[in-house]
């Protein structure tokens, strides 16, 4: 059974940083795609970032970019979310997500995914 778990969230005062990891267990083969995606209170599910687990195609959500760095290290079978000039409106339940046959077109939305952690918070806040 294939298990993600996310650490590194947490409450950060507007502009500062925290880096979300999210490692893969129990799984059988290599993904194509891993993603973040965040849920606010009373909102949908949207993509943040993601990346070829394989190469270099890295992708992000606008409001993201310039500020969030999406990186692997295939030796801990570990993606982590680097976020920088962190806003209130970032704060969400941040979830990885796995991708094992997903298309390009499909990458930006939840259903491109087949495995899912269980979330973690970060709160923006001062």
């Amino acid at each position: 059974q294939v298990q993600l778990t996310e650490s590194g969230g947490g409450l950060v005062r507007p502009g500062g940083s925290l880096t979300l990891s999210c490692t893969v267990s129990g799984h059988t083969s290599n993904p194509r795609v891993m993603g973040w995606f965040r849920q606010g209170p009373g909102t949908e599910r949207e993509f943040v970032a993601a990346l070829r687990w394989n190469g270099d195609t890295t992708y992000y959500t606008d409001s993201v970019k310039g500020r969030f760095t999406i990186s692997r290290d295939k030796s801990k079978n570990t993606v982590y979310l680097q976020m920088n000039s962190l806003k209130p409106d970032d704060t969400a339940v941040y979830y990885c997500a796995r991708g094992l046959r997903t298309i390009t077109s499909m990458t930006y939305n939840p259903r491109g995914y087949d495995d899912w952690g269980q979330g973690t918070q970060v709160t923006v806040s001062s």
